[in-house]
């Protein structure tokens, strides 16, 4: 007889982390890592200043600043985005377009292969309480609570 896991941070740790090792096992043939594909999902709706972009990738994967400014250089070393600009704005090169749509079809084939057989409202469910649960985890890291 099987059981009903709990929901709870080890549950969702475990499903973060097996779904991200199968994205960066998609992505390494690339060259790149994890921080880089998330900064590369933020170049592709378009420019952003430097510093916002510095800011969503740590507030996002909560490490500090000085490892989120390798991955824009790493970023920028590989030819896949540019500075440009007075206050300095990133944006992704023609290369950068090309890799990240790389990026978002092998996103696409993961949630597929995931996601694809889970009725919607489950889905919808279950993005509704881990929503919850981050921000709530993000107003008691920022003293909010």
């Amino acid at each position: 007889m099987s059981t009903v896991p709990t929901l709870n941070g080890q549950v969702i740790g475990q499903a973060h982390y097996a779904t991200r090792a199968l994205l960066e096992r998609a992505v390494a043939p690339l060259g790149l890592n994890f921080g880089q594909v998330l900064a590369l999902n933020v170049l592709a709706a378009g420019p952003v200043e430097r510093a916002r972009l510095v800011h969503r990738v740590t507030s996002t994967l909560k490490i500090d600043e000085p490892a989120v400014r390798e991955v824009t250089d790493a970023l920028v070393d590989a030819d896949l985005a540019q500075v440009d600009g007075p206050a300095p704005h990133m944006r992704l090169t023609d290369t950068g377009h090309a890799t990240q749509a790389r990026v978002a079809d092998a996103v696409a084939g993961i949630t597929a292969r995931l996601y694809g057989d889970i009725p919607a409202d489950e889905l919808a469910a279950a993005a509704r309480v881990l929503t919850l649960v981050t921000q709530r985890a993000n107003d008691e890291l920022a003293g909010a609570v």
